[in-house]
């Protein structure tokens, strides 16, 4: 089998309602770069062999539930599925051959200005991006995720250039990024784009901590409480009061 037939895959949803229009077939791809004090997918991170899928595997198994799909369609998630691009390529041609709703959930971790070439081409099978805009503050996105923000801005325009429709996602963090003054900042970012379809302030939850705990590693957010209401009604009023969405 040809390598960028074969991805390395941590698991596969096959009804998933909340990453990508209607009911969808999430595969989680492994690895990825970033080291989020949040990650619920902590067991991901690795990029050590998991479960090796061809494309053909997946789309055999894709269609075992396809009638589900018929509003929907396919997500690819992690990890990272940017660190897969070319497998992800291969994918995303065999499922729009078929006439299926391509979308990624990215942090655009792995985005390289020198490899635009290749992530124009995923691009022209891609049909939506979900993208973790996870802290605009760059010394804050240092602390929060190990890596500066810089990639995930430059793929967010990357992403305008070639018109991508684009739902940006911000898990809200109490005391870690949900201060007023950076999401006013993250607001004027998103203010300066026009293929955003969609803004989701998603609340952040303390369920992955038994992943960290299972595995042997300490919660870096012990003791941090998930946001009230009231919180989340801030974020969401300065991120999405009067935001032009494109339409779908």
């Amino acid at each position: 089998m040809r390598q960028n037939n074969i991805g390395n895959v941590h698991s596969i949803e096959t009804f998933g309602a909340f990453d990508g229009p209607g009911v969808r077939y999430i595969v989680f791809l492994q690895g990825c770069p970033f080291k989020c004090q949040f990650c619920h997918n902590r067991d991901t991170w690795s990029t050590r062999e998991n479960t090796l899928m061809s494309v053909e595997e997946i789309v055999a198994d894709y269609k075992k539930y396809e009638k589900f799909y018929t509003k929907g369609g396919i997500t690819v998630s992690g990890g990272e599925p940017l660190l897969q691009t070319p497998f992800l390529i291969e994918l995303f041609k065999a499922f729009k051959k078929m006439g299926v709703h391509t979308t990624i959930d990215t942090s655009a971790a792995c985005y390289d200005v020198r490899r635009s070439a290749e992530f124009r081409e995923l691009m022209k099978y891609t049909d939506l991006v979900l993208l973790d805009i996870k802290q605009i503050n760059d010394e804050k996105h240092k602390i929060l995720v190990g890596q500066s923000n810089k990639r995930v801005l430059e793929f967010a325009k990357f992403l305008e250039e070639l018109n991508v429709k684009v739902n940006t996602r911000h898990v809200l963090v109490p005391g870690v990024n949900n201060d007023p003054e950076d999401l006013k900042e993250l607001r004027r970012f998103l203010d300066s784009l026009n293929n955003i379809v969609k803004i989701d302030v998603l609340p952040y939850h303390t369920k992955g901590r038994v992943k960290w705990e299972q595995l042997g590693f300490t919660y870096p957010l012990d003791g941090v409480e998930e946001p009230t209401k009231e919180e989340v009604h801030i974020a969401e009023t300065i991120l999405k009061d009067n935001y032009n969405y494109m339409q779908e």
